[in-house]
């Protein structure tokens, strides 16, 4: 099950508290990548002691522990770089929440092998916003998403469907010239912006829409609608105001084994 095309293929899956999911996911994952990245993001509860089980029976399987809790975006962050420094030509980004299915990888290898784009982005919303099909998304979720999609679109000359889908494919060599520093969930406001910026191609591929637990809390005062629409606005707005550009941010990973230990 695993293409030809994988060698140069990284897939990451950035994980927070995910004891009851990791392993049943990374189990599935190895069915279909040869090698694999797991960022864990500071996990409070038993994902690290699993994450050593997966290690020692997954060959494939490598793990970068950041020390505290730094947010989505900087793990995502986190696993970009350490594709860089190992000679990957791409990175696949996935949830292991359960949202995003392993079985969906071989499809993104065959958007990969057809070179004509630099990031293939997930859309769970192929037909719209509207349309039936897959799981039913948490209607403050799905609001919020249509209203950012909108908006990137008609900001960025984008043609986007799903603006806030992790499970992407980038290619390594232009994750360098972006510069990206944004730590949390506004992360793919800063993406799209750069990646705009710099006339990046982007194709989306469409996915199932799983939702194994429409109740996740984002934490802190992204748990209010509200406040998350206003905060990746203020994101999104800040980056097109700097017309996409910025310094780097990228944080170094340490040497290649594992399991490794980040700030």
């Amino acid at each position: 099950m695993i293409s030809e095309i994988t060698p140069c293929v990284l897939v990451a899956v950035p994980v927070y508290n995910e004891e009851g999911h990791i392993g049943g996911v990374l189990g599935r994952v190895s069915q279909y990548a040869r090698d694999v990245l797991v960022v864990d993001d500071g996990s409070s509860d038993g994902t690290p002691g699993r994450l050593l089980d997966a290690a020692r029976e997954l060959p494939g399987l490598r793990v970068i522990r950041h020390r505290h809790n730094r947010g989505y975006g900087r793990s995502l962050r986190t696993a970009f770089t350490y594709a860089r420094r190992a000679g990957y030509r791409w990175v696949i980004t996935m949830d292991c929440d359960e949202q995003h299915e392993p079985e969906s990888l071989p499809r993104f290898y065959r958007a990969i092998a057809q070179d004509d784009a630099d990031i293939v982005s997930g859309t769970r919303y192929p037909r719209g916003f509207d349309a039936g099909g897959g799981d039913a998304a948490p209607p403050d979720r799905r609001a919020i998403n249509r209203l950012i999609t909108a908006q990137v679109n008609a900001q960025l000359g984008l043609g986007l469907t799903d603006a806030f889908c992790g499970f992407k494919a980038h290619r390594v060599s232009t994750l360098g010239r972006l510069g990206l520093t944004e730590d949390g969930y506004a992360f793919p406001m800063q993406l799209w912006a750069r990646a705009a910026a710099l006339g990046l191609r982007v194709v989306e591929l469409p996915v199932r829409r799983i939702y194994a637990d429409p109740n996740r809390r984002f934490g802190g005062g992204l748990d209010d609608p509200e406040a998350r629409l206003a905060h990746y606005r203020a994101v999104l707005e800040r980056e097109i105001a700097a017309g996409g550009a910025g310094a780097s941010g990228a944080i170094e990973a340490p040497g290649l084994g594992a399991p490794m230990v980040s700030a």
